[in-house]
């Protein structure tokens, strides 16, 4: 697979489990002259910071922009929240907590990245979503703030890809349902029948799909196959 199309690859989120493994994806298969920059919570990176968004993005704008940005970043439970069955068990603190990763965070991270790239620069960006952010695929209920935080984020991309496309012409902003993959966001909740798959097979796939994305392809939403996925 041909890696030279991004001269600069930036991975937000590089500490988890897909971001470590598109990290080491690049690594592996990048060219020798290509630029990797890492972004995770041990270097400092905190999504929910406008101001580390900022600082972050002066690292990836000219005299080297970025070619393929790509946020891993994400959040579905922890120790004190995890994800709700039921309108009663609904927190505010814990809808909070979600949409400042899974919305606010990606928010920034467009507002910073198209503020400092070249007007006419080629750049794609990739923001890992959910299928569960889908909103006329919601037939099960449940899991309100993880739900509820990535329709935000989708609608956030969709939003950002519009005025985007009128100042920078050569840009593409996809969100991606990176499928069921075996890590500690999915692990407590990967159901027999499902296809889950090791966060290096996702890499791949994440990758395959993007090195064929078109300008046509900007301001929509996709699953890891590359097919498209219901707002």
């Amino acid at each position: 697979m041909l890696t030279n199309l991004f001269d600069h690859v930036v991975i937000l989120g590089a500490g988890g489990g897909i971001g470590s493994a598109l990290a080491t994806w690049h690594k592996e298969r990048g060219s020798n002259d290509q630029k990797l920059s890492l972004f995770s919570r041990k270097t400092g990176f905190d999504i929910t910071s406008d101001h580390t968004v900022s600082q972050m993005a002066k690292h990836i704008g000219p005299p080297h922009p970025a070619s393929l940005i790509i946020n891993a970043t994400g959040f579905l439970h922890n120790d004190e929240f995890q994800p709700e069955k039921s309108l009663r068990q609904l927190e505010k603190d814990a809808l909070i907590h979600a949409f400042l990763i899974n919305a606010v965070g990606p928010g920034l991270l467009m507002k910073h990245v198209a503020r400092v790239m070249p007007r006419q620069h080629a750049w794609t960006f990739v923001t890992l979503s959910a299928r569960v952010g889908s909103i006329s695929d919601n037939e099960l209920g449940g899991w309100y703030s993880y739900r509820t935080s990535k329709a935000a984020h989708n609608q956030l991309l969709k939003t950002a890809s519009i005025e985007i496309r009128r100042t920078h012409p050569n840009a593409i902003l996809v969100a991606m349902h990176p499928g069921t993959v075996a890590t500690k966001l999915s692990e407590p909740f990967s159901k027999t029948g499902l296809d889950v798959r090791q966060p290096s097979k996702a890499a791949n796939d994440i990758m395959k799909v993007i090195t064929n994305l078109k300008t046509t392809d900007h301001g929509t939403f996709i699953d890891h196959k590359g097919m498209p996925i219901a707002w």
